[in-house]
């Protein structure tokens, strides 16, 4: 009895699979800004924190995004600027064999989701070096976040029918 590899019939079976796959992940842009150092550095107040996030989704090819969460976290004491934070944390996520409309959710919600420890780690960095106490970000509900674009979306588009989306990528603008 003769037996049969089975090797080139997995290997077309495997490539045919949904894969998700975290090619890079890198800090894309931070900056720190003390505009009215060094004389608010000696007010005793407590600062009051706001802080940004948006996310950013740019296709490099047909199955590879670059997704970026971007945040702004501005620190004032007396409406003074205490201090200002930029980050940009950026990460290039392949998609292979899944149908596009999944592809949607998963760059506003699960790549998000992976990114947000890094930004919330170098913010909490870069605010320490300055010489601030740590700014440790709250937790995100990316879906929820997700899921509430989607809405303003649909009911932006059925005020204004004639308005077009290119990349049908439902994020904060």
């Amino acid at each position: 009895m003769t037996e049969q590899s089975s090797a080139p019939q997995a290997e077309a079976d495997n490539s045919k699979e949904p894969r998700f796959a975290i090619q890079r992940i890198y800090l894309k842009d931070l900056s720190l800004e003390q505009p009215n150092a060094p004389q608010i550095l000696s007010v005793a107040a407590e600062p009051q924190v706001q802080v940004e996030i948006d996310i950013g989704v740019t296709p490099l090819s047909d199955d590879i995004f670059e997704v970026a969460l971007i945040s702004t976290v501005t620190a004032k004491v007396d409406s003074k600027v205490l201090f200002l934070v930029e980050a940009k944390q950026a990460g290039i996520f392949e998609f292979s064999n899944i149908p596009p409309q999944q592809i949607d959710p998963m760059l506003g919600i699960a790549c998000p989701t992976i990114l947000y420890p890094y930004l919330r780690s170098n913010i909490a960095d870069i605010i320490s070096r300055a010489g601030f106490q740590p700014i440790h970000l709250n937790e995100i509900n990316f879906q929820g976040m997700y899921e509430h674009r989607l809405m303003q979306a649909q009911q932006a588009a059925g005020e204004e029918s004639e308005a077009t989306d290119e990349s049908k990528i439902i994020l904060p603008h």
